[in-house]
């Protein structure tokens, strides 16, 4: 009955042509020689990442729906300004209560995609320790929007993310920073504030939504980046001093 306001785009369209115009020049960047990828550094090649971006972007669009909380109050507002962003919400005027959806950009895609770089890159420990440590620090930052979700700085989780794959494991930095950025963001802003979500206000909270996927979507182009950065091994053996 209310399908029709499940899906739409949370983020204003000139927000969606400046991430899409990222993504176009970071894979232009990558074809013509200017950034080096190194394919077994994230375990995709630069077409899988570029199409699993352009899919998370596209994505965001669609809403899952997973649960319904009735008799909750909606705040009817189109747009909210928040951490100096802009969220746009869908404007209704009747609506029985709240639906609790998952965001197929925000959330689906990323959550899959992660799991796969952790199996595929053996990370997991190394993947769980800086998920950990990306879901306290997004957790901590994460603010209740009334009408939008959980908005959480767009800076906050890529930057953590990759200073943290950096730190870790700076073989497989690349899956590490997506992984603790997609992963980290979701379970420190959404999963962890899900017992406040029923009193937002808003006919639609979705995981992985307004608030928090633009910070994903970017940790995604930060972790195409850091596997193009030139990280050498240190030379194995033993170097003796001169007699």
């Amino acid at each position: 009955m209310y399908s029709q306001h499940l899906h739409y785009l949370p983020l204003p369209p000139i927000v969606y042509a400046l991430l899409l115009g990222a993504l176009l020049a970071l894979f232009v960047l990558i074809q013509i020689g200017v950034l080096s990828y190194a394919y077994g550094r994230i375990g995709l090649s630069s077409k899988s990442a570029t199409l699993m971006l352009l899919a998370s972007l596209l994505g965001s669009y669609v809403n899952i729906p997973i649960a319904h909380f009735s008799g909750e109050r909606v705040v009817p507002q189109e747009v909210i300004d928040f951490f100096g962003r802009r969220y746009v919400v869908p404007k209704v005027v009747d609506w029985p209560g709240m639906i609790l959806a998952v965001n197929v950009g925000g959330a689906v895609i990323p959550f899959f995609l992660s799991i796969y770089l952790l199996a595929r890159n053996r990370i997991w420990i190394v993947g769980a320790a800086a998920t950990a440590i990306v879901a306290l620090v997004v957790h901590l930052l994460a603010r209740i929007v009334p009408g939008v979700g959980v908005g959480v700085p767009i800076v906050a989780p890529p930057l953590v993310s990759a200073a943290l794959a950096l730190l870790l494991s700076r073989d497989h930095a690349a899956p590490v920073a997506y992984v603790s950025g997609s992963l980290g963001t979701l379970i420190g802003a959404d999963l962890l504030n899900l017992d406040k979500m029923r009193a937002i206000g808003t006919p639609i909270a979705s995981l992985g939504g307004a608030g928090t996927f633009d910070g994903i979507f970017v940790t995604g182009i930060l972790a195409v980046l850091i596997a193009s950065l030139p990280l050498r091994r240190k030379p194995s053996g033993v170097s003796h001093a001169p007699p």
